[in-house]
Formats: structure tokens, C-alpha cells, sequence
């Protein structure tokens, strides 16, 4: 009998885990998460409906069984992440946001019209998705709540975004737990992303979910249209600066040494053309006040609204 502990840890923890309430049968997870998602596909496109004036779609993709951290370590690089808790139901929730979500979320509510976003390339959010991204974990985390209808009526607690890449690795010496990850689509502007709750199989299996009764919400699109444009006007964008050298042939390029001297192209005004982030937003003339070396705005490239959707990124 012991050396059959010894040749089959793995069978012995989930054998223990089920004896004590930490790991259920597949039938009844996947009835769990089922009853899960459907909650969310009744309620949170309304949600964002009324928050937003957008219109999403929630679709169930299923559910996945394990180790807490290999479910989470098993999702997209693409996705970002809150560690969450919800007091008398979870200390230990995971969520996770596909990045094309926020991404044309920022785009949408930007003012970018359905037919003009294109499907956003693999790549970490910026500090101002970031901010975003609370938001519509906010919005998941209060779905989740209203599903387990927790005792105490207590608000979902949820920690800073991150990137999977940036997750920090598990303590060596603190356990793992059996989770389940419901996963879920969620589309808009006919774009797709996926987000999905990651909790203990402990809570789920003690949890009697039911659909909150629906609640008519006053429309509050244009307060956060504007905390994201708001958002957007704060941040702090790096110029830079591009001015035209007169042409030179490769034969005097080769033999420019320390000290010679190449004079701009324009011989009065010097122009000079401002961008950010690849974009061009002003032309400038070159010039100078005090000991510092300055540019004058003379035209913009670029329409106010045009500039926050590109620098956004």
C-alpha cells in the first residue's frame, strides 16, 4: 500500500482533492461553468450596452480542468490579467481579457466608426488600455458577483492589470489548487476576443449560481467616452523632431570627419516636421530662445481626433 502512494502522488492528491471538496467530477464542472456563462451572455451585453452605447455578443468556448497555474500559464500570450477576490465566496479568482477587446473597445469609444476598425495585431496594451482595462474587468469581476450572489452583499476586489508575460511565478512552496477555467467570446465592431474566469473548483462546487434580475440602467456612454478622452489628453507623448539636410553625394558622406558641418536644406525658415509615434502632426520652423534650441508651430497634419486615436497606441 505505501509503495502505491509513492508511485502515484498525482492520483493520491486528486483523490485527496475530491474527498475534500477541492476537485469535482467533470459532469458537474461543466454544468457549473455552463450555468456561468449563460449568465453572462444574458447579462453583460447589456451591461456594456447601457455603460457604453456599444453592442457586444457573449459566446460560451467551454471550460478547462486543472492546476490553477496551469490553466492560466495554458492561455493566449495576447491576453492581460487581474488577480481578483471576492470576500465570502473566493480569495483566489483569476481573470483574463483577450488584448483585441481593449484595444477596439479604446478604438470604438473614440469615436472610430464599426466599419473602419481593422482586427488589432498581437501586442502588449499601452498605459491608457491599461486604465481601460480596469474598467472592463470591473464590468467581469460585477457579472461574476451577481452570478454567486455571495453572502454579505460584499463588492469584487481586483488587483492592477498585467500582461501574461509579466505574471510572477508561483511560490515553490505554496500549493496548488484544482481550477476550472470558463472561457468565453466576446465580440465587437465583428471583431472577436476572448476573456475568461479562472476559480477555484473549492468555490464553484459550493456555489449555486442564478441570473440577477435585470435592472434598467440610465445610459452612461458619454461619461466614459470622455474619462477615456480624458485619459488620453493626460498622458505624456514623446516628439520628435525631423529637419532636412542639404543633399550630399556618398563620396563627401564617406569622408565627413569629427567637426565638419552640414547645413540644412532651407536656406531662410528652416522647416521642420514634429511626429509621434511615426505620425506627423506638425510642421515647424526651426529656431531659438535663450540657450534652448525650439521649433514654432506653423501648420497641424493631422484633425484633433484623428491625433488621440493614433497616439492612444
Amino acid at each position: 500500500m505505501n509503495n502505491v502512494a509513492l508511485e502515484n502522488p498525482a492520483m493520491n492528491a486528486a483523490l485527496l482533492a475530491k474527498l475534500t471538496g477541492r476537485l469535482g467530477d467533470k459532469a458537474t464542472i461543466e454544468k457549473l461553468c455552463a450555468a456561468f456563462a449563460d449568465v453572462y451572455i444574458e447579462f453583460m451585453p447589456d451591461m456594456f450596452k447601457s455603460e457604453t452605447g456599444l453592442d457586444v455578443t457573449i459566446a460560451y468556448l467551454g471550460c478547462d480542468s486543472g492546476y490553477k497555474n496551469d490553466l492560466i500559464a495554458d492561455l493566449g500570450a495576447n491576453s492581460t490579467l487581474v488577480d481578483a477576490t471576492l470576500r465570502n465566496w473566493s480569495q483566489d479568482i483569476t481573470l483574463a481579457c483577450g488584448n483585441g477587446f481593449v484595444i477596439t473597445l479604446m478604438e470604438s469609444l473614440l469615436g472610430a466608426a464599426p466599419e473602419t476598425i481593422e482586427p488589432p495585431a498581437d501586442r502588449l496594451l499601452s498605459a491608457i488600455e491599461l486604465e481601460l482595462a480596469v474598467m472592463v474587468f470591473d464590468k467581469i469581476a460585477g457579472v461574476l458577483r451577481s452570478a454567486v450572489n455571495a453572502p454579505g452583499g460584499f463588492e469584487p476586489a481586483i488587483e492592477l492589470p498585467h500582461a501574461l508575460e509579466n505574471r510572477p511565478k508561483p511560490a515553490d512552496d505554496k500549493a496548488d489548487e484544482f481550477g476550472a477555467a470558463i472561457n468565453m467570446s466576446i465580440t465587437l465592431a465583428g471583431i472577436t476576443s476572448e476573456f475568461s474566469l479562472i476559480v477555484l473548483q473549492q468555490a464553484l462546487l459550493k456555489t449555486q449560481i442564478s441570473a440577477p434580475k435585470a435592472k434598467s440602467q440610465a445610459s452612461k456612454s458619454a461619461a466614459w467616452t470622455e474619462q477615456i478622452s480624458e485619459q488620453v489628453r493626460r498622458s505624456q507623448v514623446t516628439l520628435e523632431a525631423k529637419i532636412r539636410l542639404q543633399d550630399l553625394t556618398l563620396r563627401t558622406i564617406s569622408k565627413l570627419a569629427a567637426g565638419d558641418v552640414i547645413p540644412f536644406r532651407d536656406s531662410g525658415d528652416v522647416r521642420v516636421e514634429v511626429s509621434a509615434n511615426s505620425k506627423e502632426l506638425y510642421v515647424c520652423e526651426f529656431g531659438r530662445s535663450g540657450e534652448n534650441y525650439t521649433v514654432r508651430v506653423k501648420d497641424t497634419m493631422s484633425s484633433d481626433d484623428e491625433l488621440i486615436r493614433h497616439l492612444m497606441n
